[in-house]
């Protein structure tokens, strides 16, 4: 079991003085069968009100859920939280269980085209030739290995209104990138899937005390029975190296 400690700092830069700065962070993580927020703090300098508060993100009939904290100016974000092994894959679900209407009406949202995670023709033929071959959760796991096959990471190519399509004509992207792709062709095959945001501890066996510069990330959440976790462009599955912040259909709000 591991327990971490985040420390997220985020600075403005104004090319006068100014006078009033409003602003909102949606950085604190989320606690859930993953993993479990034991304390969050956000300080601000110079020193103004901080006011927390609640919003739903993303599938609203899915409970997502990502705190929003109301603030002025420069804000300092630390998080102390103590992560738990992901749920494994209790139920795994045939292509004619996710087919039925009432799965179909309840993933709406996570099934649809977005800006982007646009629709595509050849998105669409690779994820066939994929479902042919594999059943459901292999499939997500096909999806993004077709994925790194196409894209080279390459730090600062791309932007945040980058769509998976631009990524995909490119052929190079960031950790965003490889998720927008990877959701389309998943998306694609009539596989409920979302975006996560959060952030990855890049050493396995860091010393106990000792701090390590982390990074932001994202990665992928499936639903083929029960949400389950998996990174793209690492390909691996996730662990207690990685901390959730937020969910939803493409990059949250936070992040943008």
């Amino acid at each position: 079991m591991w327990r971490q400690r985040v420390l997220h700092a985020t600075g403005y830069a104004y090319p006068s003085p100014a006078t009033a700065s409003y602003n909102e962070a949606r950085l604190t993580p989320r606690s859930d069968s993953r993993q479990n927020v034991v304390l969050n703090r956000v300080e601000t300098v110079p020193c103004d009100k901080v006011v927390p508060v609640r919003r739903l993100l993303g599938h609203r009939r899915d409970g997502v859920r990502l705190a929003r904290t109301a603030y002025r100016v420069d804000r300092d974000v630390g998080v102390s939280g103590r992560d738990r092994p992901p749920d494994p894959v209790t139920e795994e679900l045939s292509w004619s269980d996710l087919q039925q209407a009432a799965v179909i009406d309840r993933y709406d949202e996570l099934l649809r085209p977005t800006d982007y995670t646009p629709s595509s023709k050849r998105i669409a033929a690779v994820g066939k030739r994929i479902a042919k071959e594999h059943e459901p959760a292999d499939a997500v796991i096909a999806a993004a290995a077709w994925v790194r096959s196409e894209l080279d990471y390459v730090k600062g190519s791309t932007g945040v209104h980058t769509s998976g399509s631009d990524a995909l004509r490119e052929g190079k992207g960031v950790c965003q990138d490889f998720v927008h792709l990877s959701l389309m062709v998943v998306r694609g095959m009539g596989i409920p899937a979302r975006y996560v945001s959060g952030y990855h501890h890049p050493d396995a066996d860091a010393v106990i005390g000792e701090t390590v510069d982390g990074h932001s990330h994202a990665w992928i959440q499936a639903w083929t029975g029960s949400w389950w976790d998996h990174d793209p462009t690492s390909d691996s599955e996730i662990n207690e190296q990685y901390v959730t912040v937020g969910v939803g259909r493409t990059i949250p709000t936070c992040l943008r």
